[in-house]
């Protein structure tokens, strides 16, 4: 296991296995949000998106909480106008990064930290988990790109109703609103994230799952006949690769692929 993990870091960074995994950590504070942990969250995914070891990311909270949003003490800040000294990177980042990213929701995901579980790829809950959008009983808007995601995760009307409440739900709730992926007993939440997330490392083409994710982003509001389109040529480039050849070989033999890592700075495939 490769770490740079210790107790004094807002956001610990192991891998294991292909699998990154970045945990917020301000255990005392359900791990609020703040300049300095914005900073050292998206740098983690940048390194991790860089980093031919890693497959695969999974983002997680230390102690009870995932994320309890933004840290009440900035805020304050903010109302008295002060700047937000964050990383500038929007918070939609995570959306460009090449890798799948699986949130392992452990506890409180309320405003900030709903948004940036928004943005992961997957969504798996401890079960008991508690959600809140929290925005507007704070008096402010839904922001940093939840207006745009969450309609289209979970359908317009159970968005608002989200948004506009700002109501606390369970996590069974949030899978029967099609928000997360799976919902788990809180002892076996990490295990389960990381069994599925090694699966993808070990057996799934790197160079397929970035294009795949682009893809899926970037054909949201597309029409069918340009998504059909370049998905052809997509696939056409696919066919000509050594994962292909791999991917159909480890099968007839079958044993484990062999798949190529991705390469720093590679998207997946170009058509």
């Amino acid at each position: 296991m490769k770490t740079n993990a210790s107790a004094e870091q807002v956001v610990r960074y192991e891998i294991e296995d292909g699998v990154a995994v970045v945990t917020l950590n301000r255990p005392d504070r359900l791990n609020a949000w703040t300049p300095e942990m914005e900073v050292a969250y998206f740098d983690a995914l940048d390194g991790a998106a860089v980093d031919e070891s890693v497959r695969v990311v999974v983002v997680t909270g230390a102690g009870r909480g995932f994320c309890a949003g933004a840290d009440m003490e900035a805020l304050r800040g903010l109302g008295k106008g002060s700047t937000w000294a964050g990383s500038g990177r929007l918070t939609t980042h995570a959306l460009g990064i090449p890798k799948p990213i699986i949130a392992a929701v452990n506890g409180a995901c309320a405003g900030l930290g709903f948004v940036h579980a928004l943005m992961c790829d997957l969504r798996f809950a401890a079960a008991g988990a508690k959600f809140t959008t929290a925005f507007v009983r704070r008096g402010l808007i839904a922001e940093h790109g939840s207006s745009w995601v969450l309609p289209r995760l979970i359908g317009h009307a159970r968005a608002l109703d989200l948004l506009l409440s700002g109501r606390v739900f369970l996590a069974d709730e949030a899978l029967a609103l099609g928000l997360v992926n799976r919902v788990v007993p809180p002892e076996s939440l990490m295990a389960e994230t990381m069994a599925y997330a090694r699966d993808l490392a070990a057996n799934c083409s790197p160079a397929a799952m970035a294009t795949i994710k682009s893809q899926v982003y970037r054909h949201w509001d597309e029409d069918l006949a340009p998504s059909l389109a370049e998905s052809n040529g997509l696939m056409a480039k696919s066919l000509r690769e050594p994962d292909f050849r791999e991917g159909v070989a480890s099968f007839v033999e079958r044993r484990a692929p062999k798949f190529v890592p991705l390469a720093a700075g590679s998207k997946g495939y170009v058509a």
